[in-house]
């Protein structure tokens, strides 16, 4: 929005400075040999403007007698001399003193009015910069200073318009004060800010907001006092305390006082601006939340909407029209009553849809950059008006529906349009996000404008290859420059914001239009247009397609078999996404949640669709995605597997699933369990056994939390507990694969299945004691019977848990046997190792001796040939031939091998037994050369011989 600034007129004094009273006068210097000093005195002190000390306690004095007759001519002569001696500005020191001068002179003016004057000349030094001797003299009279600066308020008290308007000439000089051009020897002026600060620190701006209620009717002196508060609201510390003034709702009240030169509007409105931004915006929405300050606003924009011309009023408007909207924000405020609300919905849409109203017969806007934020800017108003149901039946009136779809459709060729290309963009796309608000609230004005039609028309267009070129320039064309992306973002946001009303009419004509095959269309339209630089629009759009289509199946059969098996294609590509990208946070997280919402609205309960995701390995996704270990995914993911387990073919796809390392899905989900229990603080030791039997599932908030009386119909922490963490869906998903011939889990997974396996038991427990507690705590005695049951429950509860810790125990002592005994395996293995290794090294060492010993060698064959000779037969068979076990003449000093010549009929002759295949000649052969084919005898007797 535009702010305006000003610049004061610049002052033409020069400073002059003085010595306090009392100050030592420095020696002349009469050394010949002068060394250079900064702020050294020279000789000539008059020529280089150095001033003597004056004695101000003397005036003071004066002014303060009364009995004398010619007093008065003598205090107007003081006060003279002392206005001339300061009049290049006056000494921080001196402050203090000057101006108790200034409020004696000004207590005189009502009944002595020749004072008026010295207080107008001291009033105007005051504008120039103070002065300083030292650095320090800024911290030293920094209380001096702030006083008097607040003293410069009080005096707008006294009803003279030359002293007030010169005291708001002096705060402006405050922040417009020129360098003086005569040096003062000894002194230096002040910061440029040190006014500033001081101002701030006095409370200037409280009382010069006070003194507005002096100045009713006094137009000059008022716009003087704005001016300066003008300035003054540039600080924050300024703006607190124009706050607590009730500046705003003073200031607001008269913006519409006649004002021939337009000051007064442009004046307040920045105030007010300043009020807004640099104090609690709260407080002063609320200021100005009554009754008087709409009315004045209210025609103010009138005046401005229907005479402004110039681009000045027209921003000046459009300034008002933003103030409007941040009050309207306000639920208290009286939008409606002061009849804003009605007049702001006529100049919204008196361009689309024609009106008989007088205040808008002949109006027009321009393409002008004001008129285009000021139709912005009414297309805002209306979602923050909508908030308010009174204003229901004024929108009705207005047709803003109506309206507002006059923006819904694809561009005209060859029409002449008064808003320029990106203009007309730029409201289209601020159009479907209005209607966004505005529509929900008026569903049967959007189905008599047939909304349906024209949100699925649109759709059309924006699906279509026809040539668009979009600027993209504004917020809500954010990523769709060059494409129908951003229309097709706020078209499906309209979309999205009346299927969720679960109106049964609107949905009911949209399934009928055929909106599901035409959302799933546009869900394959974005995956091939898919690119890095329109990446995050589009995963938007994905997203509130998924969204739509979870809105219109939930509940539905016949409308999940629409969606049918093209439906389940998009979310199955969804979830093949690399999981990397899952957690770059670039829309990624918020598509994989609306795809596992369409899971469960779109494919559960429908079994045709659920055998499909089945075959299609959907489950083996879904449990990769709970590999991840992304606990905001895990919750709606264990709730979509519960209900899948209900279907016959789940459980066998989920114990063949495997994930990294071999992982089951059984000991997936049991690593769940641990984690969360870990985060939640159970008691646990560290084999993962249970601690306290009584409250085996109990968590550390519990702990935390004291046990209090509650209602019948409030959950109590145990009940709670069952919805806030994952466990008990863990128990429902393992519940439905029955516990039983779960693969490939550890012992450490069995210690945790005996608690799972208890999971209801325990937490039935654990109810059954909360009751117990509150009873106690309400101090109600249970008949002799109940008591017993109750007891004989609390009891059950407890010896569950000592079985299954005992359970727990066994496993785990049967665990540690097992590891001894494959301990022990393994080091007998080891153990026979080495044995073999010795035997080898001993095999190596007999070996080595016999070839290097002739004695040795001879030993061992004999050992041999005994060794032989024992396995053999007492006596020998009368038919058995005797092979030899070594070669005679045979030279090596090595044992035989195990080779046997067998004496047969030679291969020659009979060429092998695969003498007739072509394999043969790739054999090896028995004995000697490779086996040779041997052609066959023909015979002449042979009568099935044929000739080849």
């Amino acid at each position: 929005m535009p702010r305006h600034a000003e610049s004061a007129a610049p002052t033409t004094e020069a400073p002059a400075t003085a010595e306090a009273q009392g100050r030592r006068s420095k020696s002349k210097s009469s050394s010949p040999r002068q060394i250079p000093v900064i702020g050294v005195v020279t000789e000539d002190e008059d020529a280089l403007g150095a001033l003597k000390p004056m004695d101000l306690n003397s005036i003071i004095k004066l002014l303060e007698e009364t009995a004398q007759d010619d007093l008065e001519e003598k205090q107007l002569k003081s006060v003279k001399t002392l206005v001339q001696y300061y009049q290049n500005g006056f000494p921080l020191r001196d402050l203090a003193q000057i101006f108790k001068i200034l409020n004696l002179c000004a207590e005189k003016i009502e009944n002595q009015p020749p004072f008026l004057e010295p207080a107008y000349n001291i009033i105007k030094l005051c504008g120039l910069p103070f002065l300083k001797k030292k650095v320090s003299d800024e911290i030293t009279y920094a209380e001096d200073t702030a006083k008097s600066i607040a003293l410069l308020g009080n005096l707008m008290k006294i009803p003279s318009s030359e002293l007030r308007i010169q005291i708001c000439k002096c705060i402006v000089d405050f922040y417009h004060a020129e360098p003086s051009k005569k040096h003062i020897t000894g002194y230096q002026q002040a910061s440029s800010t040190y006014k500033i600060q001081m101002a701030e620190v006095g409370g200037l701006a409280k009382t010069m907001v006070q003194s507005l209620a002096l100045l009713e009717n006094q137009l000059v002196e008022k716009l003087w006092v704005l001016k300066a508060l003008q300035h003054l609201s540039t600080s924050e510390v300024n703006c607190t305390l124009m706050m607590k003034a009730y500046a705003a709702s003073g200031i607001c009240a008269h913006l519409n006082d006649p004002d021939p030169s337009g000051q007064l509007l442009f004046r307040s409105s920045e105030i007010l601006w300043n009020l807004l931004e640099k104090s609690s915006k709260k407080e002063i929405i609320k200021q100005l939340s009554n009754l008087k300050c709409l009315l004045t606003l209210k025609e103010v924009f009138k005046h401005l909407f229907i005479r402004g011309f110039s681009d000045y009023d027209r921003q000046l408007r459009n300034d008002i029209l933003v103030i409007t909207t941040i009050i309207s924000q306000n639920p208290e405020a009286p939008m409606v009553e002061c009849g804003f609300t009605r007049d702001l919905i006529l100049f919204a849409t008196f361009n689309e849809v024609k009106s008989e109203n007088p205040l808008v017969k002949g109006l027009k806007l321009s393409n002008s950059y004001e008129d285009f934020e000021l139709k912005k800017l009414l297309f805002n108003i209306l979602v923050i008006l909508c908030k308010d149901l009174t204003t229901v039946q004024l929108l009705i009136d207005g047709k803003v529906v109506l309206a507002l779809f006059t923006y819904v459709k694809k561009p005209e060729k060859h029409k002449i349009i008064e808003w320029s290309a990106a203009q007309y963009e730029e409201l289209q796309l601020h159009a479907l996000a209005t209607l966004s608000s505005v529509a929900p609230l008026l569903i049967k004005e959007y189905m008599l404008c047939q909304g349906n039609a024209r949100i699925l028309a649109f759709l059309e267009w924006c699906e279509s290859e026809e040539y668009f070129f979009s600027h993209g320039n504004s917020f809500h064309g954010t990523g769709g420059r060059g494409n129908k992306f951003a229309h097709l973002r706020y078209t499906l946001r309209l979309l999205r914001a009346m299927i969720y009303l679960e109106d049964e009419t609107v949905n009911q004509d949209l399934c009928e239009k055929g909106t599901i095959q035409q959302l799933i269309g546009i869900f394959k339209y974005t995956i091939s247009k898919m690119n890095d630089k329109e990446e995050a629009i589009l995963l938007e759009i994905q997203s509130d397609i998924l969204l739509i289509l979870s809105a219109l199946c939930e509940n539905d059969n016949s409308r999940k078999e629409i969606f049918g098996t093209e439906g389940v294609d998009i979310i199955l590509h969804v979830i093949k996404t690399d999981p990397k990208k899952f957690q770059s946070g670039l829309g990624y997280t918020v598509l994989l949640f609306s795809t596992l919402d369409s899971i469960w609205c779109c494919i559960l309960a429908c079994y045709p669709l659920e055998d499909y995701f089945l075959e299609k390995e959907g489950i083996f996704l879904l449990l990769d995605l709970l590999a991840l270990d992304q606990k905001k995914f895990c919750s709606l993911i264990l709730a979509i597997m519960v209900e899948f387990c209900d279907n016959p073919k789940t459980p066998v796809h989920v114990n063949a699933w495997r994930g990294k390392k071999d992982q089951t899905a059984a000991s997936l989900l049991i690593k769940l369990w641990r984690k969360e229990e870990r985060e939640l603080g159970v008691l646990r030791d560290k084999r993962g056994m249970i601690i306290d039997t009584r409250k085996p599932l109990f968590t550390s908030f519990q702990a935390e939390q004291k046990i209090m009386p509650m209602p019948a119909n409030c959950p109590t922490f145990a009940i709670m507990d069952v919805a806030e963490n994952i466990r008990a869906k863990i128990y429902a998903v393992l519940g439905k694969l029955d516990f039983e011939n779960l693969p490939g889990l550890s012992t450490e997974d069995f210690v945790t299945l005996c608690i799972i396996h208890r999971y209801l038991d325990f937490k039935i427990g654990e109810i059954w004691n909360e009751i117990y507690e509150e009873m106690k705590l309400e101090n109600l005695k249970p008949v002799t019977t109940d008591r017993r049951i109750l007891q004989a429950i609390l009891m059950a509860t407890e010896n569950v848990g000592k079985m299954v810790a005992s359970l727990q125990y066994e496993m785990v002592e049967i665990q540690a046997r097992q590891d001894v005994q494959d301990e022990q395996k393994v080091y007998a293995k080891i153990q026979a190792t080495h044995k073999q290794r010795e035997l080898a090294n001993k095999s190596w060492e007999n070996f080595l001796a016999r070839t290097s010993n002739a004695k040795t060698l001879k030993k061992a064959k004999k050992l041999q040939e005994k060794a032989i000779e024992s396995t053999r037969y007492g006596e020998r068979p009368a038919n058995a031939i005797f092979h030899r076990t070594d070669i005679k003449g045979l030279n090596t000093t090595v044992l035989s091998g195990r080779v046997v010549a067998v004496e047969s009929t030679p291969a020659r002759l009979v060429g092998g037994p695969l003498a007739d295949t072509d394999i043969a000649l790739k054999k090896l052969p028995v004995r000697g050369g490779a086996l040779q084919r041997v052609k066959a005898v023909k015979l002449a007797d042979d009568p099935n011989n044929v000739p080849t």
